[in-house]
């Protein structure tokens, strides 16, 4: 698990991004796409057989290891799109050598491989999207409000902490830009987040909020930032047919309460190259279901 290369690559705006590659220099590349947005790659890799796969990791802009990090203040989040993180992935996968490779995002990472694929296609030889989203209105309308009605209490503080504004996630964002009022905010954005996916049995309690205080507060300056624009991306699902021909597995934990199942269904009709795996036991942080169900993906595409 331990990479065998690793740098910061200059990708333009003042912005620097870590990246590292785990497994075999002369395997099959791949490159892990982490979710978010702004929460960075951790344990990428394990999911891959290092002896058959090149994994390819980076932390996005204002994350992790690259720089600036979005905890400072002076980071300018308007050079932090998805267009910006589209870029990012073409530009490193020039700087690495790479004609093409499979994408594996989770989450937002399924957002972002995606939005990639349809820009890039030629580039894709095959796609493993984990707890699909599209960052559509409706699904961040369910996610942060919808959702409500399991948990009014919770619900109740969270909006209240923005006065009930009518675009609860549009004023967090704004919140995330007062370094007096970002603490504060940052703590009850990822305690809602935490309460979402409270009913699963698998993973830690605290999956959102359990971070250092600098990733805490650039994950949630992240998140609202794009969240707040509907992760700067057109209609995904929509935008589907632009994938015909490459081959993907989607695995989707039923009981997954922050990204329902019916958009990784919708995915799958309207992209016949696409096999739905929905795993019943599973939500959001997963399973040992869902874990296999991954690994039978990556057997299906191991070189």
């Amino acid at each position: 698990m331990e990479p065998y290369a690793l740098g910061m690559l200059d990708v333009g705006d003042g912005n620097r991004i870590h990246w590292y590659v785990l497994g075999n220099p002369d395997g099959k590349p791949a490159v892990h796409l982490h979710g978010g947005p702004g929460a960075p790659a951790k344990y990428a890799g394990k999911s891959f057989d290092l002896q058959k796969f090149r994994v390819v990791v980076f932390h996005q802009r204002g994350c992790g290891k690259s720089t600036p990090h979005a905890s400072d203040p002076a980071a300018d989040m308007s050079v932090n799109t998805t267009d910006h993180l589209i870029a990012d992935i073409e530009k490193l996968r020039e700087h690495l050598g790479i004609e093409k490779w499979l994408v594996y995002g989770g989450s937002w990472g399924s957002t972002l491989a995606l939005a990639y694929a349809q820009r890039h296609p030629e580039r894709v030889t095959e796609m493993i999207l984990i707890a699909v989203t599209t960052a559509s209105e409706r699904e961040l309308d369910w996610l942060y409000k919808g959702v409500s009605r399991f948990f009014p209490e919770a619900w109740a503080r969270y909006s209240a902490h923005v006065a009930n504004a009518p675009d609860v996630v549009r004023a967090y964002a704004d919140l995330m830009e007062d370094p007096v009022a970002r603490d504060q905010a940052a703590v009850e954005w990822t305690r809602w987040e935490d309460t979402v996916l409270s009913f699963e049995d698998f993973g830690t309690p605290h999956m959102f909020s359990d971070r250092p205080t600098d990733d805490l507060i650039a994950f949630v300056r992240i998140c609202a930032h794009y969240y707040a624009n509907l992760g700067f991306v057109d209609d995904l699902l929509g935008d589907a047919g632009k994938l015909a021909g490459i081959p993907a597995a989607l695995i989707h934990g039923r009981r997954d309460m922050s990204c329902p199942a019916d958009t990784a269904y919708a995915l799958a009709q309207a992209w016949p190259d696409a096999e739905l795996t929905l795993v019943d036991d599973s939500g959001h942080k997963g399973s040992p279901a869902f874990n296999e169900a991954i690994q039978a993906a990556v057997r299906r595409f191991s070189p």
